[in-house]
């Protein structure tokens, strides 16, 4: 950045606080700054990050760069560096969308505090904007949620709702709110096929019909009735349990859900509706015994717990630097197959005592990486439903496994083609073979070294990329990062908190 664009970018600067009614003072509070660092920005004294001014655009709810502004960005890794240090455990990212969603059954105030902001957040955000929910941040991650008597579903911002697949988890919600209207297929991660299927199995069963026409689901809902229901959902899904969740919070009936998931997110969901008054009974086994309201109107706010993906993320980094660091308020439940299986791979972990999450029901722990040799698993790692090894954490034990001694065998049975991404790993050094597009085999230990690679279009195997980088001497180039932006909240800022350089970049 010149010293004139700086000059420019501050005086926009300026000019959007001074609209918001701010001071300096109040501007640094929101941005988790000093007020001389503000003042030195407005000043064109402070070169500014692209990061940082997509951060202020957010916060101040305008842009500050218009023009020039290319539409990637990129990473620029420094790796071969040793970490230490301590770093928080961020709030779920599939919590909060499903409570996002959820937020349309409560006709008063649902507050959500410390939501994570990251991109698959926000484009729910301007869904729910756009159908006439008022959505207010009421600082960086605070989220103020009033919905309309009734929902203009017409006006829906079809861009933002086809790219994420969360917009699919409406429909529980929706349920009685139109008589007909149409919802954009999914977006979301090129994960190959996921039907959407096992939702139109479980949502049929409150009368739901949905047909699929034209890069639209056409809705037709059905008549309201206080039917008590029982079925069984085809898939164990967590958003597919998510979404019946939601049809049957607002029914008057009881439903039972059989095989229904007790995941992470499914709890933290059932925990917000109970909140709301809806009764739910068997939050955490897979047969969950609901009691709905048909007309709920609470003010209320409620603390989504954190996201055990994240942990995994974090903990993986201290592995791959082979560091010494403690990643704090990690959710013990969700993780506890995960660190039993680092341990059978000789990781040395410290974990403190639990605690309570806001929330006050998910349990946390301190998890501490200490360095260690490690040794391939003397049997195939692959992910189960909860409580098994966690499908999303699945893809970070390919990183770790390159750092072993010894060939693992990773089986990552859900999705189609996830594991041919993680063969991205060999431009950084890695041996991975791939056997199908399910399986793969993982030789170390690896000798990392620096490359530039484009993200992959899958959120986790394109963290995993950025992992890799950290271990890697040199200076690597991660492009196109959109796709982690969808899932983690300043991941490369957090990792530098901890002794990463990390950069973004734009061409």
């Amino acid at each position: 950045m010149t010293q004139e664009t700086a000059e420019h970018v501050g005086a926009l600067l300026r000019d959007a606080r001074g609209q918001k009614g701010w001071t300096q003072g109040q501007l640094a509070a929101e941005l988790g700054t000093s007020q001389s660092a503000i003042a030195r920005m407005e000043q064109g004294k402070q070169n500014l990050s692209l990061k940082m001014i997509q951060r202020l655009e957010s916060i101040l709810g305008r842009s500050i760069v218009k023009v020039g502004r290319p539409a990637m960005t990129h990473l620029r890794v420094e790796g071969g560096r040793t970490l230490s240090g301590s770093v928080d455990v961020n709030s779920s990212k599939n919590a909060g969308v499903a409570l996002l969603c959820a937020s349309l059954i409560n006709r008063g105030t649902t507050t959500l505090r410390r939501l994570a902001r990251i991109e698959e957040v926000n484009r729910i955000v301007e869904v729910l904007t756009s159908i006439g929910v008022e959505c207010t941040w009421l600082n960086a991650n605070d989220l103020q949620i009033r919905r309309p008597a009734v929902l203009d579903l017409d006006s829906m911002d079809i861009e933002a709702a086809r790219r994420t697949r969360s917009v699919i988890m409406l429909l529980g919600p929706l349920l009685d709110e139109s008589s007909g209207y149409r919802l954009p297929y999914a977006g979301g991660c090129d994960l190959g096929t996921r039907t959407v299927q096992p939702h139109m199995q479980a949502l049929r069963q409150f009368g739901l019909s949905v047909d699929a026409k034209a890069g639209f689901y056409a809705v037709q809902a059905p008549p309201s009735d206080g039917h008590d229901r029982s079925f069984v959902l085809s898939e164990r899904g967590d958003t597919v349990t998510e979404n019946a969740i939601m049809a049957a919070a607002h029914r008057s009936g009881t439903t039972v859900i059989r095989n229904a998931s007790p995941n992470y997110m499914v709890q933290d969901l059932c925990f917000y509706l109970q909140m709301l008054g809806v009764e739910i009974q068997g939050v955490g086994t897979t047969t969950l015994k609901i009691t709905g309201r048909p007309a709920v109107d609470v003010d209320i706010e409620y603390f989504p717990s954190e996201d055990p993906i994240e942990a995994m993320s974090l903990i993986t980094a201290g592995i791959v630097t082979d560091s010494e660091v403690t990643i704090r308020r990690v959710p013990i439940e969700f993780m506890e197959i995960e660190l039993a299986t680092l341990e059978q791979m000789g990781q040395r972990l410290e974990v403190s005592g639990e605690y309570l999450a806001r929330n006050g029901r998910t349990r946390l722990v301190d998890v501490t990486t200490k360095p260690s040799e490690l040794r391939a698993p003397e049997d195939k790692i692959h992910p189960m439903p909860f409580p098994g090894l966690n499908i999303d954490n699945l893809p970070f034990f390919a990183v770790i496994a390159a750092n072993a001694q010894g060939q693992t065998m990773i089986h990552d049975w859900v999705y189609d083609n996830r594991a041919i991404y993680l063969t991205e790993l060999n431009k950084l050094g890695a041996q991975v073979q791939l056997l199908d597009p399910h399986r793969i085999y993982v030789n170390g230990p690896t000798k990392w070294r620096a490359a530039e690679v484009g993200c992959p279009p899958a959120l986790r195997p394109a963290a995993c990329l950025l992992l890799a980088m950290l271990a890697a001497r040199g200076v690597s180039e991660l492009r196109n990062i959109y796709v982690i932006e969808r899932g983690y909240e300043d991941l490369a800022e957090r990792l530098n908190t901890i002794g990463a350089k990390v950069e973004y970049f734009q061409d």
